[in-house]
């Protein structure tokens, strides 16, 4: 749900169907990501109280009765403590019947914020946020101009997890191409294994006209994954992953080749078991010549 005439596109979690969308901030403040096209055309903008108050009061009137918000655009979490607690605040006292709130969050957003202030934010009603960790190897979120570290994201999920704040992580199958994909899935696994988030969703690769990604795949520098490989990948991730307690874990996104779903480490072998499976159908797909023209 909606209730905004900002240019842009609107972008949001799978899960979050059914929440109301309140865009805090237009685009994304880092927008380098060199695999990314979501806000390339959107300049940045952090948006004013008082715009801010006005779109929930519009809501308000359409639609009182909802139970879940989700902050936008790539990273509302940029705006100062203060002003976050405002908009909590508001949403609150505008929906009595509000049950959840979650937001994108970038990794040195939630580096700029201190324990304490990650917990004002949870006693205030922020439930949960989302995280592309991407890759857990630091050369390819290097190359990929992340801007940030695999210690700095195990920094930020260890601060979550003080503060009481779930965390839903994303990773991207076949970002390390072929040349660095042992690398990519074996670190991944790893950092995923030190962060232990509530949620880990499993993305695959697309290749985006007008990304540097996308020059580079062209160029031939960067050599995309095949289908197969890409399921190949998503169950290497799942043997090496350890668990200290339960993730829920989905490959539902329509990027992937193959949808999963199950807790780990309660449901890994299950898991394991249904990618393998899933590779049968894709014995015609091991390169990665195909005809998806969104992918490359």
């Amino acid at each position: 749900m909606l209730f905004d005439t900002a240019p842009g596109p609107i972008f949001r979690p799978p899960s979050e169907a059914n929440s109301l969308i309140l865009r805090v901030t237009l685009g994304c403040s880092h927008n380098q990501c060199s695999f990314c096209s979501m806000y390339k055309g959107t300049t940045f903008k952090k948006r004013t109280p008082s715009e801010i108050f006005s779109l929930i009061e519009k809501a308000g009137i359409f639609c009182p009765s909802a139970r879940r918000v989700f902050l936008a655009d790539g990273n509302a979490l940029c705006l100062a403590t203060d002003e976050l607690i405002t908009i909590l605040q508001k949403l609150k006292t505008t929906f009595p019947h509000l049950q959840r709130i979650t937001s994108y969050a970038a990794p040195q957003d939630l580096l700029n914020k201190s324990v304490e202030e990650l917990k004002e934010l949870k006693s205030r009603g922020l439930q949960m946020v989302y995280l592309g960790l991407e890759s857990g190897s630091d050369t390819i979120l290097k190359k990929i101009r992340k801007g940030a570290t695999s210690s700095e994201m195990i920094l930020v999920a260890e601060r979550l997890q003080e503060a009481g704040i779930k965390l839903s992580v994303m990773v991207i199958l076949g970002l390390g191409g072929t040349e660095d994909s042992i690398e990519h899935i074996d670190k991944t696994a790893a950092v995923v294994s030190k962060m232990n988030p509530n949620y880990l969703s499993a993305l695959s690769l697309m290749i985006h006209p007008e990304t540097e990604l996308r020059k580079l795949a062209e160029a031939g520098s960067f050599i995309p994954l095949s289908p197969y490989q890409m399921v190949e990948e998503i169950g290497m991730l799942l043997r090496k992953i350890t668990p200290q307690s339960p993730i829920i874990f989905r490959s539902s996104h329509p990027s992937n080749f193959t949808i999963l779903a199950g807790t780990l480490p309660k449901d890994q072998d299950r898991l394991i078991s249904e990618a393998e499976n899933s590779l049968q159908f894709l014995e015609n797909y091991k390169t990665p010549e195909y005809n998806d023209h969104d992918r490359f």
